[in-house]
């Protein structure tokens, strides 16, 4: 019975996931075409959508383990989806920026209860390989997402297209969310507010290692076709997020399972080291574009395939980790810590690259990625382990 909620599930947030990377990365273009803007400012009014999501999360968090969990779900997935149309309503700049932020608050709504869904619908046994599986349909979505976007970008060069069909994944992934056969609420002692209630402390040194790892995902997402358009590689550039998306296949064919076993420090350490990579691989395809148009291409995709497979690592395991450092009834308060670390690494990470590309360049703001990745990997090594072995609940 399990098996079937959870493909529901996976489903319906597939096709949310879809939706709104449907857009990351031709908003950039919208924005400089329907309102010019500058880059700083795109930067600025995307990032405006991930500040909406941190302030609702924690509150997010706190009422997934108060109520009842689908009933949460179903209303923010139906809001998340109707602000689609505001989108297409919006004739100002104000108007699609409070749309934008509207939006903001649902999405930090469904994607803490729906993570909170799954390790209630999934036996504890499987629970790391069901996170893995999990994630990499909501990653996968991010991949192919873009790839789509680009590619219907290209081909009808009218920006309402993608609005349409970013609004008809939201209503099919309703109708699935909605064939989901939740378990029933455990009442729960009433307890003090108290701030542990809305973040887990315990779960802050990973929190911040997540985030700084996370800040380059914002800006390879957002900014990758704008930084490949301007080094010459004007074709295939949708090809960068399906290979992303193999790479993510690749990294949950074991990793999810080596989570189960207790190799879940290891697995998350090896998924740092292949994200720098492939943060390398973007800052070389600049200096080998003048030279070379396929080495420029290898390096592009070189960089696909490790960040794919180095987040498709990192992100169910530490998923996972939070989720062992809480108590049962704290799953939803540890599932938005994680997420509200994973959202501001992607917010800085849009509106400090909108910025960097600007007044440097983007082989620079790849290179303050790899800097912060690199503090990332030193603070987990040198800290979240040792955290984690002493304060770890199971």
């Amino acid at each position: 019975m399990w098996t079937k909620n959870f493909l529901s599930l996976c489903s319906a947030n597939f096709l949310f996931y879809f939706a709104f990377y449907l857009l990351m990365p031709i908003l950039p273009f919208y924005l400089m075409d329907v309102f010019h803007t500058d880059k700083g400012m795109v930067g600025l009014i995307i990032s405006s959508y991930t500040i909406a999501v941190l302030a609702i999360r924690p509150f997010s968090g706190f009422l997934a383990d108060t109520f009842a969990r689908k009933p949460m779900y179903i209303i923010a997935y139906f809001l998340f989806t109707a602000f689609f149309v505001g989108y297409l309503l919006a004739g100002v700049l104000s108007v699609f920026l409070a749309f934008r932020v509207l939006q903001g608050f649902t999405f930090g709504a469904v994607s803490t209860s729906g993570n909170t869904l799954v390790i209630d619908i999934t036996p504890s046994s499987r629970r790391g390989e069901a996170l893995g599986y999990y994630g990499a349909l909501n990653n996968l979505a991010l991949a192919i997402g873009p790839m789509v976007s680009l590619f219907l970008k290209n081909t009808t060069n009218n920006y309402d297209t993608l609005f349409y069909a970013a609004i008809v994944s939201g209503i099919v992934g309703l109708f699935l969310a909605s064939l989901i056969k939740a378990p029933p609420k455990i009442p729960q002692k009433h307890e003090a507010i108290s701030l542990d209630r809305f973040i887990l402390l315990k779960g802050i040194p990973a929190a911040i290692s997540l985030m700084l790892i996370t800040i380059p995902y914002g800006m390879t997402n957002t900014y990758i076709a704008m930084y490949a358009e301007k080094t010459g590689l004007v074709s295939n550039i949708g090809l960068f997020f399906l290979i992303m998306a193999v790479g993510l296949i690749f990294s949950r064919i074991s990793s999810g399972k080596k989570v189960d076993q207790g190799q879940m420090t290891k697995v998350i350490q090896q998924g740092y080291i292949f994200v720098i990579g492939g943060l390398l691989f973007e800052i070389l395809l600049h200096y080998s574009s003048p030279y070379h148009i396929l080495f420029s291409y290898a390096c592009l995709y070189l960089a696909a395939f490790f960040l794919g497979y180095g987040y498709g690592t990192l992100i169910p395991a530490l998923n996972t980790l939070f989720i062992n450092l809480a108590p049962n009834n704290r799953r939803a308060t540890a599932n938005s810590t994680y997420l509200t670390s994973w959202d501001m690494g992607i917010g800085c990470g849009i509106l400090l690259g909108g910025y960097l590309s600007e007044w440097m360049s983007f082989p620079f703001m790849y290179a303050v990625g790899v800097l912060l990745s690199l503090i990332a990997l030193f603070v987990y090594k040198g800290v979240v382990i040792a955290h984690f072995s002493k304060n770890r609940l199971r």
